[in-house]
């Protein structure tokens, strides 16, 4: 089991970007790659057709503003493992971002080539309230396009995956908060009409197909046996 140990940025140099201890850090440039394409499909590349996503559960699904809740707890679980593993655990960090990379970029390209929206959004709210005043003013900045698959629910289970294959998060109790965290904001995109349920099960094969790339190798090498009643030290 690898030790947890805390990386001191206060030694990072540009000049060291490539040494072992700050190479990591490449992998970040991710993000503005990912935001700038993100922005002109959203903003600038308007298409004059987009495939609505519906299904029947859609309809059967109730409008809840109190799932906004778990929904914006998604910016801070995102957030928050990556301070966590650029602190103390970067091998998780490059595996959460090696995931981030193939399943957001495979997102991206279903975007580009398949453009879908959702038409579920409520015209009006039955009640007046906080959460309903503050998804108001959101339905107006975020746009209803390029909702499948779910970014979401992509970004919630990278994760969730990352914390199961880290150092401290990956006792029992951990896992199993980590997946409900998950589980609530994967659920919420479709109680706010945010998402169709479409967009969620959708996210899904890419993120199995992605844990598998990433994660393949620990899952196979982190089983655990059981020898005469008790787990084999090998696998710890």
């Amino acid at each position: 089991m690898r030790k947890l140990c805390f990386v001191d940025y206060r030694r990072f140099r540009f000049s060291r970007l490539n040494t072992p201890e700050f190479s990591h850090l490449k992998f970040l440039l991710y993000w503005p790659v990912f935001g700038f394409f993100f922005l002109l499909v959203e903003r600038l590349w308007i298409r004059e057709r987009y495939t609505p996503m519906h299904c029947a559960w859609d309809d059967a699904i109730p409008f809840c503003e109190y799932f906004l809740i778990p929904y914006l707890l998604w910016f801070v679980f995102l957030v928050g493992i990556h301070v966590y593993t650029l602190l103390f655990d970067t091998e998780s960090f490059k595996k959460m971002m090696k995931f981030i990379m193939i399943s957001y970029s495979a997102a991206m390209l279903i975007y580009i080539l398949f453009p879908n929206c959702q038409e579920l959004r409520p015209l009006a709210f039955e009640r007046d309230n906080l959460f309903t005043r503050f998804l108001a003013g959101f339905y107006q900045f975020d746009t209803n396009t390029n909702v499948c698959p779910s970014i979401h629910v992509i970004g919630s289970v990278a994760v969730m995956l990352s914390a199961w294959n880290s150092r401290h998060f990956s006792k029992p109790g951990w896992r199993a908060i980590f997946c409900v965290t998950a589980f609530l904001i994967s659920i919420s995109t479709v109680f706010l009409k945010q998402h169709s349920l479409l967009d969620v099960l959708a996210a899904i094969p890419i993120c199995v197909a992605t844990a598998v790339i990433v994660y393949g190798k620990n899952i196979k090498h982190t089983k655990v046996k059981y020898l005469n009643g008790r787990v084999s030290s090998k696998y710890l």
